[in-house]
């Protein structure tokens, strides 16, 4: 019995060039391989998920810029005597969208000149294939970079658009991603500005403002820095990193040079020029046209603010009552015409800008005479110091009253008509004077107490025209006069002195002013020196400035005006 064998069918493999998994408009090669075919000669008939490919009868399959080409693709062979191979295993073509990288850029778009930058080709959905990068500035390549991050340090002229495409081993290109836009510019200079004034009186409330102009959207934060006298102030201003530096009742300690810089991430703007803010108790009250009062004449009370005339209201009292006679008073004067004995009274100037109010000192001097010791209108904090009123013929009913902190009241350490403080503090400074049983005042003194290690040494009462006026630069460890100093009045350098000591002989009116003194130790507070004309039977009006009071944020501008009353027959009466 004979037995028929079947022969074995050759069993095509399809071959997919360049991958299975290709991008929209690359060209797909699929080559059906007979294996143990022969040297036969084959017609070829191609499947796409099951159904017969037309018009494709070679053995290889080529397929330009696919687009919507997926699908399990197989082959089968026939021989001319119409004898078939098997039909291949399918093979799964995915033709998916090109992959479009994106430029990231570290740390901003937006960077300053010195800056280092990196950009990075992110191909998303690209798989682990590996690539080489094409990198693209203003849509021209960028040579020898070919790498995906690409670093630029120390940027300068860099500005451009930025892209990038990746390419694989076989030649198959991403797209080109977007274009991304880097901007280098110059570090924006910050700028420091102050309210309500550079030039402030203790006590005023303070805004340092920092301000950057910068287009981005990116929030700065703040660096301030001082060089002032405080250390431990000086600290502390560098912790701050508020846009705004608020400084509350401000102090002398607070003076110096204020700058800041901004800081974004790694970037930091130019630092700002340096802003000085001075705080002073330079507030003077003087008396216009003449130091002279006679009752029928005309008198001018005048507030000044030294060095800030911007934002300043003024208004007046009388014994501490507000003067309602608004026509008499004109911005920061206030004018007695005609003066008459009723007149007669403390007046107060006070100068508000914001909430805080100031006030200076002003009085007049009188028969019954106010004596200090030592006799000086400065002293140094913990000295002592002796005020005593004394008449000719008696003191008794007499004491020493003082102004201070916005509050009159009797000196704490009062023995009958002397007044002793054995350790002076700077809220003792203020217009001191004698007060009778009955509220007469007279010979207001000013005094000032210094917590720093020099001041200036003058005469407490006016200087008399005609005579010689000394100044001396006093130290607080020797207590002896400084040999090398320098004089100023009015802020203006009069005399550089290497006696630690400064005459003016023959003095007339033009000498009044404010004089201070500077050495390599430190600087003096400032006195008004006044210059009494000689005269008879009248009441010179002197001016006097006080500091500000440590205590509190006031300073006080009091004149005691007194009238004398000058009769045509030469007779006079109070």
């Amino acid at each position: 019995m004979l037995s028929t064998i079947s022969p074995v069918l050759p069993k095509p493999v399809v071959k997919v060039t360049p991958d299975q998994r290709v991008f929209r408009g690359e060209t797909v090669t699929l080559t059906c391989d007979i294996q143990g075919g022969g040297n036969i000669q084959w017609t070829y008939s191609w499947f796409k998920d099951g159904s017969v490919i037309r018009r494709v009868t070679e053995r290889v399959y080529t397929i330009t810029s696919v687009s919507d080409n997926s699908g399990k693709y197989s082959c089968r062979g026939e021989r001319s005597d119409s004898q078939r191979s098997d039909i291949s295993a399918a093979v799964t073509l995915t033709v998916s969208a090109r992959p479009k990288p994106v430029v990231k850029v570290t740390p901003d778009q937006r960077v300053f000149r010195g800056e280092t930058v990196t950009l990075t080709c992110d191909i998303q959905r690209g798989g682990n294939i590996q690539r080489t990068y094409s990198w693209f500035k203003d849509a021209s390549v960028i040579p020898h970079v070919t790498e995906r991050v690409y670093t630029i340090t120390s940027v300068s002229d860099n500005s451009g658009e930025y892209s990038c495409r990746g390419e694989r081993s076989d030649s198959q290109r991403s797209d080109t991603s977007a274009a991304v836009t880097l901007t280098v510019s110059v570090s924006p200079k910050a700028v420091v500005t102050v309210r309500p004034d550079e030039r402030v009186f203790r006590g005023e409330t303070v805004t340092l403002r920092c301000d950057i102009k910068w287009g981005g959207d990116t929030e700065w934060t703040y660096r301030w820095e001082t060089e002032g006298t405080n250390y431990q102030y000086t600290n502390s201003v560098s912790r701050i990193s508020t846009q705004e530096l608020n400084i509350r009742s401000v102090d002398h300690f607070h003076s110096g040079k204020y700058t800041c810089t901004g800081q974004m991430g790694t970037q930091s703007s130019q630092r700002s020029d340096a802003v000085t803010l001075t705080v002073s108790g330079e507030f003077v009250l003087r008396v216009s046209p003449q130091p002279w009062l006679t009752e029928g004449d005309s008198v001018t009370l005048i507030c000044e603010v030294t060095g800030s005339s911007t934002g300043w209201t003024f208004s007046w009292f009388r014994d501490d009552d507000h003067l309602s006679d608004s026509s008499r008073g004109a911005g920061g004067s206030y004018t007695l015409s005609p003066a008459a004995l009723q007149h007669t009274g403390v007046y107060t100037c006070r100068a508000e800008r914001g909430r805080a109010a100031y006030y200076t000192k002003y009085s007049v001097s009188a028969s019954v005479s106010l004596v200090v010791s030592p006799s000086r209108s400065q002293h140094f904090s913990s000295d002592s110091l002796s005020l005593s009123c004394e008449d000719q013929s008696n003191s008794t009913g007499w004491s020493v009253r003082r102004y201070t902190d916005r509050n009159t009241e009797d000196c704490s350490k009062l023995t009958g008509s002397t007044c002793r403080i054995d350790s002076l503090n700077t809220s003792d400074a203020g217009v001191y004077w004698c007060q009778s049983e009955s509220g007469e005042k007279r010979h207001p003194l000013n005094i000032t107490v210094h917590d720093g290690d020099v001041i200036l040494l003058s005469s407490v009462d006016p200087v008399i025209e005609g005579d010689t006026l000394t100044l001396h630069c006093l130290h607080r460890s020797t207590n002896s006069s400084i040999l090398r100093a320098d004089f100023y009045k009015d802020r203006s350098l009069v005399q550089n002195q290497t006696t630690g000591e400064m005459n003016i002989t023959t003095v007339s009116k033009s000498h009044e002013g404010l004089y201070y003194c500077k050495t390599e130790r430190g600087q003096s507070l400032h006195s008004w020196i006044s210059v009494r004309v000689s005269g008879s039977g009248q009441i010179s009006v002197f001016n006097i400035l006080s500091s500000l009071l440590a205590a509190c944020p006031y300073l006080l501008a009091t004149v005691v005006l007194l009238f004398k009353c000058c009769r045509a027959r030469g007779k006079t009466s109070v």
